[in-house]
């Protein structure tokens, strides 16, 4: 039995009519191994069901509420759990293209998860070209953060066509509390919130700089330096002040999607790093840098000065056992703002930029702990945290100071084949949520097997066609790559 963290809640919360806090992957499999060389229903359910013990939190548990909201809701497994009710066959018209298949994936992410059974869903998507297979998978952000998804993903793939020996399920089914339980804890924890948030404001007080939008304000980097101080803690380069210029995505966001998938080659960003210098993730920064730049400028849109991307840093430490050991439950995650530098023209100052940024960024996080997303979570006692919540989305679009652009995620993963029921996974591309502080665009990518797979959403009525930022990136990726062989 575990409950959801205020983190974990937070992304509950946040769902409203324009807002669904899923996140997800597309996969694209060669299905020719499978048994009848087709992936079905049964095959996948069955394979489900024989590892969901392996996997994280969400294949079997579902929320249980805990009276009048008193607190935030529980996890139990599902007495009624069938892995049938949770996955879904479609076919795509001939000719079975990238188009259509986006447009399929953006409809499925725009539908909410049925939150009275386990929070995930899985769609069989037949008819691709080439006699492909796409398999669309979401699942809620309440039960799982980005190292949890991996590790759930991981738990249903083996590294060779034949699948792996498995360990016997010896773990008692789990259950929520009683309901007598349930409130007498709520209402401690209500009495108790005063104390509580008075901690947390005293702990994020000194890194206030790092909270997306509060850097602009003034004289907040120096009061939080002089905090540092005054508590000797370790000496950060200074917060710069960002504020997030107005974008065409950067207004409220409707409840349709659209997606668009992409890949570049992995040896080629690695070759931009080792000539150009900085990670594989400045490298990523400053490709959607310049794509973005492309993207604005092509509408005569583009800002006088940087946009600002925050990225998503997790928090957990060791490997699944370890985490399990301390009791890590619940979404472990921060952000980290930065700017993006879409507002120099020269493509090697602009790198250079970029990496100078992201130093800073990375250095600060490092200093600060990433934690003021859990301490803010948690300022408000649970039953008022929805109402606030979604009061806080709704009158995001209307301030004046605008945190974030946009959320731009790098995910490392395996460089080696996977495989689903024997069909080898070709590609993975991962697609987040936006929200109306966040911003009407997400580009997530995955690297995999050579090659690092994108993934982007965004709000249709802000971004009919976000297919065209893909072919950015690729024009982005050709002329770092000429400047690094300079």
């Amino acid at each position: 039995m575990s409950q959801l963290t205020t983190v974990d809640a937070a992304f509950l919360n946040a769902e409203t009519g324009t807002t669904q806090a899923h996140i997800a992957g597309l996969g694209i499999v060669d299905a020719a191994a499978c048994p009848g060389g087709r992936l079905t229903v049964p095959l996948v359910a069955g394979l489900v069901r024989d590892r969901a013990h392996l996997a994280a939190r969400p294949l079997r548990q579902r929320l249980v509420q805990v009276p009048f909201g008193l607190d935030h809701p529980y996890w139990e497994d599902d007495p009624d759990f069938d892995p049938v009710r949770h996955i879904f066959e479609i076919g795509l018209p001939a000719p079975g293209d990238d188009r259509q298949l986006a447009d399929v994936v953006a409809m499925l992410h725009e539908q909410p998860l049925d939150r009275s059974r386990p929070l995930w869903e899985m769609f069989l998507i037949q008819g691709l070209a080439g006699g492909l297979t796409a398999v669309y998978v979401k699942v809620h952000h309440a039960a799982v953060d980005g190292v949890m998804a991996a590790e759930t993903l991981a738990a249903l793939l083996d590294l060779s066509p034949e699948p792996r020996e498995l360990p016997a399920d010896e773990s008692e089914p789990s259950r929520a509390p009683g309901t007598a339980e349930m409130v007498g804890a709520g209402l401690l924890r209500t009495a108790l919130h005063p104390v509580r948030t008075a901690m947390s404001v005293a702990r994020t007080a000194p890194y206030l700089a790092e909270i997306p939008g509060v850097s602009a304000l003034p004289g907040v980097g120096l009061m939080s330096s002089v905090m540092q101080g005054a508590l000797r803690r370790p000496e950060m380069p200074r917060a710069p002040r960002m504020s997030a210029p107005p974008t065409p995505f950067n207004q409220p966001i409707g409840r349709r999607r659209a997606v668009a998938c992409g890949e570049l080659p992995l040896d080629a960003v690695k070759e931009i790093r080792r000539g150009l210098g900085g990670s594989v993730n400045d490298v990523v920064m400053a490709l959607c840098a310049t794509a973005l730049r492309q993207w604005l400028d092509k509408r005569g849109e583009l800002p006088d000065r940087p946009l600002v991307a925050a990225v998503p840093v997790s928090l957990r430490r060791g490997g699944a056992r370890a985490r399990a050991a301390r009791g890590d439950a619940g979404n472990q995650i921060s952000m980290m703002a930065t700017p993006l530098a879409t507002d120099i023209p020269d493509p090697a100052e602009r790198y250079l930029a970029v990496r100078r940024a992201m130093d800073t960024a990375k250095r600060r996080f490092t200093g600060s702990s990433g934690g003021w997303v859990r301490e803010l979570s948690g300022l408000v006692p649970a039953p008022l945290a929805g109402a606030a919540t979604r009061l806080a989305l709704q009158a995001a679009p209307t301030m004046s100071l605008r945190p974030i652009n946009l959320i731009i995620s790098n995910v490392p993963g395996p460089q080696f084949p996977l495989y689903l029921c024997g069909a080898r996974v070709l590609a993975y591309h991962p697609i987040s949520v936006i929200t109306d502080v966040t911003g009407g665009l997400n580009i997530t990518v995955f690297s995999y097997d050579g090659k690092v797979n994108v993934g982007i959403v965004a709000c249709r009525t802000l971004i009919p066609d976000p297919s065209e930022i893909v072919d950015h990136l690729v024009d982005a990726l050709d002329e770092l790559r000429d400047l690094s062989r300079e």
